[in-house]
């Protein structure tokens, strides 16, 4: 072999080995970026956001351990996603850094992120870390629910619904309400409670029941109390005294006032007033 000849063979297998190693470190760097992203995923997010991935759990807050790793990595992945930059949010949150949160979720919501925007209306409807403004917490609510997040239906119904500055909107948000409660707890419960009270609509409570019923089924306090009520009084279906008292039991346990007291009342059915009408004493058993 003369020496261009080997020169000419010694570049092209120089050629071929350079595009193997470019074809071999595109996944790499693919991978790399991407793990920021996987990272972020499994210590900040949230269970709820419907922007997570299936495989994706979430957690219910980000670990205090987990912090500065979770900033690390969501501000690292947020610059492509806006789940990173919604769950960058959460982690500033969660170090009570309310400024850098809020940015975080105006960045995301104004890409789209549906529970930044939850997020942030959370913020204006309480007036934490921001001047209270209700026309804008419903408004970001609005647009959340209109995109079908069960959080910003629920939010909105608590708000009343409606539009920014009109008057409160009850059959637009069991509108809303009828959709989210397909999937999400809250906006079961949230519609069994208009069904039950004929807010918005007509009263209901065969559907209000199976509205709760649902909602209980997951745990859900305030519908497992409903259930004991509407149990105990025969409600939208058959009267039952033992299941209404485990579903009492059921809701106390898990932080309920309402069921605490009804619990109370089946253990002390009677009560002794004066003249004048004021309770004296209670007979328990």
């Amino acid at each position: 072999m003369n020496l261009p000849t080997a020169g000419r063979n010694l570049r092209a297998m120089r050629k071929i080995a350079l595009a193997i190693l470019i074809a071999l470190a595109s996944p790499f760097q693919a991978h790399a970026q991407s793990a920021d992203l996987v990272l972020c995923d499994r210590l900040a997010a949230d269970p709820s956001d419907p922007d997570k991935p299936a495989d994706v759990r979430g957690v219910a807050d980000v670990a205090p351990a987990d912090i500065p790793t979770a900033i690390k990595f969501c501000k690292t992945a947020s610059g492509g996603s806006r789940r990173a930059m919604f769950q960058l949010g959460r982690a500033y949150a969660a170090n009570r850094q309310m400024p850098e949160a809020m940015a975080a979720w105006r960045k995301a919501a104004d890409k789209g992120s549906t529970s930044a925007m939850v997020e942030l209306g959370v913020l204006y409807g309480t007036g934490a870390g921001v001047a209270k403004d209700e026309a804008q917490a419903r408004k970001l609510f609005e647009k959340a629910a209109e995109a079908g997040n069960p959080r910003g239906v629920s939010n909105l119904a608590a708000l009343g619904g409606g539009s920014p500055g009109a008057s409160a909107n009850p059959a637009r948000s069991r509108e809303l309400l009828g959709r989210a409660a397909e999937t999400n707890a809250e906006a079961q419960y949230q519609l069994g409670l208009m069904l039950s009270n004929g807010s918005g609509g007509q009263q209901d409570d065969v559907a209000a029941r199976a509205m709760f019923e649902k909602a209980a089924a997951q745990n859900h306090p305030g519908a497992l109390e409903r259930m004991g009520a509407f149990a105990q009084e025969g409600r939208g279906g058959p009267k039952d005294k033992d299941a209404a008292k485990a579903y009492y039991e059921r809701a106390a346990a898990l932080g309920d006032e309402d069921a605490k007291k009804a619990l109370e009342r089946i253990r002390c059915p009677y009560a002794i007033k004066n003249k004048q009408g004021q309770l004296v004493t209670t007979l328990c058993f």
